[in-house]
C-alpha cells in the first residue's frame, strides 16, 4: 500500500483515500445512497402467521433476532407464495437493521429465511457502479444520524437514499479492499472462534471441578485429594460489605469499582485485600475479583473476613452459581446481603481450593490474553478503515 497526502490546504479535501494499493489512483466519487439503488423491504407478516415450530417451516428473523438465532417461523407455503410476489434480496444483499440498534448488518446468504417489515430492510443494488462486498463496508463507517447529528431513531427510506458514502469509480480497486478487510474479518471470526472454545473449555472444567447438584464430591479431582466436601452457608465463609457513596472524595490513585466495572480513582480506599465482589441491583450476574486497595459503590457488595476458605476459590464458586435464581424483584434484578448470605456451597480442605483456583485462574489469564488479542485485531482494523475510506470533513 501507499501513502497519499492531500497538498490543497486552501480547497475542499481531495476524495482520495491516505492508505491505499499502489496500483489505484485518482479521486473517488462522491454520492447518496437513492443513487445507486433503492431501499425495498419484505411483505409484513402478522403474529399469527408464525410459530415456534422449527421442523418443515422457515426461519423469521425479527428486529430483536436479527443476526442471532431466529425464534419464530413461517410455513413453507407462506414464503413460497410471498416471495414470489414480493421484494426479496438476492444472495450478497446487505440486510440493515432500521429500528432499536440502527445500522446493524447482515448479509443475505440465499439460504431460506424471512425478515420482519419494514424494522430490516435493504438496498436494491445491482452492483452497476458499486459491488456490495465493498458497500458493507462503507455501511459499516457511515454514522447513523439524523441532519442535525442526532442519533436516527427508526430509519426510513428517505433517510437511507439521502446518506452519502464515498467509492473508487474502478470495480477492481473496490474488490481488492473488501477482500483485504474480509481477511481481517476472517482472522477476527476465526480469534472470536478460540475465545469461544476457551470459555466452553472453562464452563466444562468447572462442571466438573465442583460438586453436582445432589452431589457432595466433584467427578474430577486432582490427585491426592479425597473425602467429602463440607456444606457451607455464605455467611459461615465471609462477611458481606456494602459499596458507598465516593463523591464527596478528591481523585486520587484508588480504583473504584461499580457493577460494569472500573469507573474512576480517588483518593481513599473503603476496603484493602482479596474479595469477590458482587452487583446489588441490576447486574448481579457478573462476578469481579477485586485485589489491593479499592473503593466500591453502592451497587456492589464486597466480602471480607474469610474463614477456612480462600477468596479465588469463592470467585470461582461466584461463577459457578445461577444469580438469577436468587433474584429478589420482578423488575430490575436485585440481592440483598440476607438472601447472599444464606446461599449454601461446598467447599473442600484449603490446599484443594487452592489447586481449583490456580487451575481456573489460568485459564482465566488465557481467557484474558485472547480478548485482549481479539480487541486489539479490532482496533488494527477500524484504524485501518479510517486510512482507507476518504473523509470528506478532514
Amino acid at each position: 500500500m501507499k501513502q497519499n497526502k492531500n497538498k490543497n490546504t486552501d480547497q475542499a479535501p481531495a476524495l482520495i483515500p491516505k492508505l491505499r494499493f499502489k496500483e489505484f489512483e485518482g479521486e473517488w466519487e462522491d454520492t447518496k445512497l437513492g443513487e445507486i439503488g433503492n431501499p425495498l423491504m419484505y411483505k409484513r407478516i402478522f403474529k399469527e402467521q408464525t410459530t415456534s415450530v422449527s421442523v418443515n417451516t422457515i426461519p423469521f428473523y425479527k428486529i430483536g433476532t436479527f443476526g442471532r438465532e431466529a425464534d419464530a417461523y413461517i410455513s413453507i407455503e407462506l414464503y413460497n407464495d410471498f416471495k414470489s410476489r414480493y421484494s426479496f434480496p438476492n444472495k450478497g444483499d446487505i440486510l440493515i437493521s432500521a429500528s432499536g440498534t440502527i445500522g446493524k448488518l447482515v448479509v443475505y446468504d440465499g439460504s431460506p429465511a424471512y425478515f420482519q417489515d419494514s424494522n430490516i430492510v435493504w438496498l436494491g443494488n445491482n452492483e452497476e457502479f458499486v459491488l456490495n462486498r465493498f458497500l458493507f463496508y462503507c455501511y459499516s463507517i457511515i454514522k447513523w444520524q439524523t441532519s442535525d447529528g442526532g442519533v436516527i431513531q427508526r430509519l426510513y427510506n428517505s433517510d437511507l437514499k439521502n446518506i452519502k458514502f464515498q467509492f473508487p469509480k474502478d470495480k477492481s480497486e473496490q474488490q481488492k479492499i473488501a477482500s483485504f478487510l474480509s481477511s481481517l474479518d476472517v482472522r477476527i471470526e476465526a480469534e472470536t472462534q478460540k475465545l469461544q472454545a476457551l470459555n466452553r473449555h472453562k464452563k466444562g472444567l468447572m462442571q466438573n471441578l465442583f460438586p453436582a447438584e445432589g452431589e457432595t464430591t466433584p467427578k474430577l479431582r486432582f490427585k491426592g485429594f479425597e473425602g467429602e466436601w463440607e456444606e457451607k452457608e455464605f455467611n459461615q465463609l465471609f462477611k458481606i460489605g456494602s459499596g458507598k457513596d465516593y463523591k464527596h472524595l478528591k481523585r486520587g490513585e484508588i480504583p473504584v469499582f461499580g457493577s460494569g466495572g472500573y469507573m474512576l480513582s480517588v483518593n481513599d480506599f473503603l476496603y484493602e485485600g482479596e474479595s469477590v465482589c458482587i452487583g446489588r441491583k441490576g447486574t448481579i450476574d457478573k462476578p469481579i475479583f477485586l485485589s489491593g486497595k479499592f473503593w466500591t459503590v453502592d451497587t456492589l457488595f464486597y466480602t471480607h473476613s474469610f474463614l477456612n476458605c480462600t477468596p479465588k476459590f469463592i470467585y470461582m464458586i461466584f461463577q459457578n452459581i445461577n444469580w438469577k435464581d436468587h433474584n429478589e424483584a420482578g423488575g430490575i434484578p436485585s440481592l440483598s446481603k440476607t438472601t447472599i448470605g444464606k446461599i449454601t456451597t461446598f467447599v473442600p480442605s484449603i490446599l484443594e481450593q487452592q489447586k481449583i483456583a490456580a487451575c481456573l485462574s489460568s485459564i482465566d489469564e488465557i481467557i484474558t490474553a485472547q480478548g485482549e488479542k481479539i480487541e486489539k485485531l479490532k482496533q488494527h482494523k477500524k484504524g485501518l478503515m479510517q486510512q482507507m475510506f476518504p473523509n470528506p470533513e478532514a
